[in-house]
């Protein structure tokens, strides 16, 4: 082995002397200047769709060699274009078989699969050492995703959630503006995602779930349900029709949160509510997701910073109102003020508004900056500004290099965990419709056994057990 090839005894993974090195012409013309022997080699579980994207996005950081390619369905045309791009790669369908065949070629693993199957995946390759990026949000139930955070600490691997923003600007000025005192105080925020969902149109007295289909002939379907209960094929569990149910997926809050929440649930060291409201669901359903929520957080106050509650809105007509100077781009004049006398945007891009006792700000979602509201505050805050460092690597590039020991990654399950447990238990409440009173310290919902039980969620298929256990 190249005496230069960086050792992952540094970052706590197996060591590296097994690895065979996967020959540069696998991949065609490489890129940048990283020599072969100094890339991350790289399984991708999941690659059509969100997944192909993520498989691209590392490929171009030029830091990943990509030594193997899993799907359950390899002839799908959603898989083609990653297959076109690494045809002499070999593939897998079931990705237990991957890691049997391939364990040791493999240093690190991108999990772009349905949510409810980020779990098994992620957990065997952590046992086998390998460093973890796994899409947003990290699991499907709480539980889950305490044994995430619990592995990663175990097998010291390099983990990384796909909240991209988190290596983007919001990311930086948050912080900078956290540290500087300039977002302080902060009481109130509210998240909102008013996009048109894939439910929408759904008959929200639905009573049972549909009907089998005949399944692609070239799809395993056995593996694509991974530990949950046995569902017969249809057209609505599969692709990106999977996020509508309960079951499968983590609905609006769990699809957009990551991207609107993150920056003030990590800078703000918001941890785990105490308790979460539906305040509103219309057209619940014990099946799918609601047409609209709102749901409270409620966190309580932290070291120096005051109790805060995050009101969480999605649905097509469900939009927060606004205070006075949040701006007029996105406001038609031609819709009066409702009697509060706020004014009431007839659209707004997904987003967030924070209220802090002295200063209010409004923010967008991934990577988008805050500013400052009303106009007039902006500008005599402006030379009191903090400056904003830039990012030195993004997301992708931040989850390799850390693999290499050379960075930290910015959204690894310590970080990203207790914000996906946060919409674990958002979702809980839009499920049983019902408000969850949440014990922190024992991390248990103490006003409704059933939700207690649901934590954990329902045991996994035979076969699954294993993935249970750290």
């Amino acid at each position: 082995m190249n005496k230069n090839r960086r050792s992952f005894i540094k970052t706590g993974a197996m060591s590296a002397a097994g690895i065979t090195l996967i020959p540069s012409m696998v991949l065609g013309k490489p890129l940048g200047h990283v020599a072969p022997s100094d890339k991350v080699n790289l399984a991708c579980c999941g690659i059509g769709h969100r997944g192909g994207e993520i498989i691209r996005a590392l490929h171009e950081t030029g830091l990943a060699n990509v030594v193997a390619l899993c799907d359950v369905d390899m002839g799908a045309p959603h898989t083609q274009r990653v297959i076109e791009m690494f045809p002499d790669v070999p593939r897998f369908q079931d990705f237990r078989v991957m890691f049997d065949k391939m364990g040791n070629q493999i240093e690190a693993v991108t999990v772009g699969t349905p949510d409810f199957s980020h779990f098994p995946i992620t957990m065997h390759a952590m046992a086998l050492g390998k460093h973890v990026y796994v899409e947003k949000p990290m699991a499907r139930t709480f539980q889950e995703v305490e044994l995430m955070m619990e592995g990663a600490k175990k097998y010291k691997v390099a983990t990384q959630m796909g909240n991209q923003g988190h290596s983007e600007g919001n990311y930086f000025q948050f912080k900078a503006w956290k540290d500087a005192g300039i977002i302080k105080d902060v009481t109130a925020m509210t998240a909102h995602m008013n996009g048109r969902r894939r439910w929408h149109d759904w008959d929200v007295n639905m009573g049972a779930y549909p009907a089998g289909q005949p399944k692609p002939a070239t799809m395993d379907w056995d593996t694509w349900l991974s530990a949950i209960e046995h569902h017969d094929f249809h057209k609505d569990f599969h692709e990106g029709q999977w996020r509508c149910w309960f079951q499968f997926g983590m609905g609006a809050l769990g699809d957009w949160g990551a991207h609107i929440m993150d920056t003030a649930h990590e800078f703000l060291e918001l941890g785990l509510p105490y308790e979460v409201n539906p305040v509103k669901l219309d057209g619940h359903n014990p099946f799918f997701f609601p047409m609209a929520s709102t749901l409270d957080f409620k966190f309580p106050a932290r070291k120096d910073m005051p109790a805060c509650t995050i009101t969480w809105y999605d649905g097509v007509n469900n939009i927060p109102a606004v205070p006075d100077g949040y701006g007029v781009s996105e406001l038609d004049p031609n819709i009066p003020p409702p009697s509060t006398g706020q004014l009431q945007p007839a659209r707004l891009n997904p987003g967030k508004i924070i209220y802090g006792k002295d200063l209010t700000f409004k923010g967008g979602s991934h990577g988008s900056t805050l500013s400052i509201i009303p106009e007039e505050a902006a500008k005599d805050m402006a030379s009191k500004l903090p400056e904003v460092p830039e990012s030195p690597s993004n997301h992708f590039a931040n989850f390799l290099k850390a693999c290499k020991g050379e960075e930290k990654c910015r959204s690894s399950f310590e970080i990203a965990g207790p914000l996906s447990q946060v919409f674990c238990l958002g979702v809980l409440a839009q499920q049983m419709n019902t408000k969850i009173v949440f014990d922190r310290e024992t991390k248990k919902v103490v006003n409704n056994p059933l939700a207690n039980a649901m934590l954990i969620g329902p045991p996994p298929r035979k076969g699954w057990e294993q993935y249970y256990r750290v």
